[in-house]
């Protein structure tokens, strides 16, 4: 492997980093949340609804995803990092794999340290709370998938989770810091996590080329099928905070639901989806899974590559 963290105690964010503060630049037109990014943002009920409305929408998308990130972190990304870390994944690994993925580990919970800060200073200065919610549903909904797509190796199922989000999440970052519109500490931070998690995606691709070369024979099948179902989990929008920041907006449930359905349960988002997932796809085509009978059919029934066979 191209040592992915041969400068990490000069340059990751947990080493060199400076704290992120938050200044309201609101009055120069800069917004919380890039509303290209926010489905229920356009839907015609929302833009009807007075400006400061709105505003406490994009607040509390903000806070979704800034708090969805400290669930992810923590649930999600680093309990497969100690697995790795401690040598018990099951996949046989180098030391220094080991002493990376400890990097990943210390990346991960400064993440969910400030995405959680970040959170909390807009709040103060705002005045809009942080409600009191659930934002990591989707945890629960990624566990669901895996374990009801690959009951044969229960054990896999955290390992395979987070080589998924670690390749798609620099996609998703991505979108934020170049966006001049938006708030200057919000494109920071997403700047500084996706630059870590840039060294992430390295990393866990290259232990899913380790994990996928030895696993046994007969489950090369179930885990090719698998897949699919755990990237859609990943990306699948988590509408419970929505509907709830909606009614706090003021529409009743019914209005609410509508809008929720109309903004992410109707295809809307699908071509984002595809080019989200494209770097995740090449690293399971690069390990081979494709080779895998019926592995093409399976992602693109997810709509994460087309329907006809492609050249690699």
């Amino acid at each position: 492997m191209n040592a992915p963290f041969s400068t990490w105690y000069d340059t990751s964010g947990v080493r060199s980093g400076v704290r992120r503060l938050f200044h309201d630049e609101t009055d120069q037109g800069k917004v919380f949340y890039p509303a290209q990014h926010v489905p229920h943002l356009s839907h015609e009920v929302v833009v009807a609804l007075p400006a400061a409305q709105r505003r406490d929408l994009a607040i509390r998308h903000l806070y979704q995803f800034l708090l969805s990130t400290t669930h992810l972190e923590t649930r999600v990304v680093n309990p497969a990092a100690e697995l790795i870390a401690n040598g018990r994944s099951g996949v046989d690994l180098t030391g220094r794999h080991r002493l990376d993925a400890f990097k990943v580990y210390c990346d991960e919970g400064y993440h969910a340290l400030y995405s959680l800060d970040l959170a909390d200073q807009v709040a103060r200065e705002t005045g809009v709370p942080i409600p009191d919610w659930d934002f990591g549903g989707f945890v629960d909904a990624l566990a669901a998938a895996g374990a009801r797509t690959l009951p044969e190796a229960p054990a896999l199922v955290p390992l395979l989770q987070a080589v998924v989000f670690e390749t798609l999440v620099t996609a998703v970052l991505n979108e934020i810091p170049n966006d001049p519109t938006v708030l200057t500490v919000v494109r920071d931070l997403t700047r500084d996590h996706a630059r870590d998690e840039g060294h992430h995606h390295r990393f866990f691709a290259d232990f899913f080329q380790h994990l996928w070369a030895g696993l046994d024979r007969s489950l090369r099948g179930p885990v090719a099928r698998a897949l699919p179902a755990l990237v859609r989990a990943c990306l699948d929008w988590d509408t419970a905070p929505v509907l709830g920041a909606l009614r706090l907006a003021g529409l009743d449930t019914a209005t609410a639901t509508a809008v929720v359905t109309d903004s992410y349960l109707s295809g809307a988002g699908e071509d984002r989806v595809a080019t989200i997932c494209r770097a995740t796809v090449r690293v399971f085509r690069a390990a081979g899974v494709f080779d895998v009978p019926g592995a093409h059919e399976a992602f693109a029934a997810h709509g994460l590559v087309a329907t006809g066979k492609e050249t690699p």
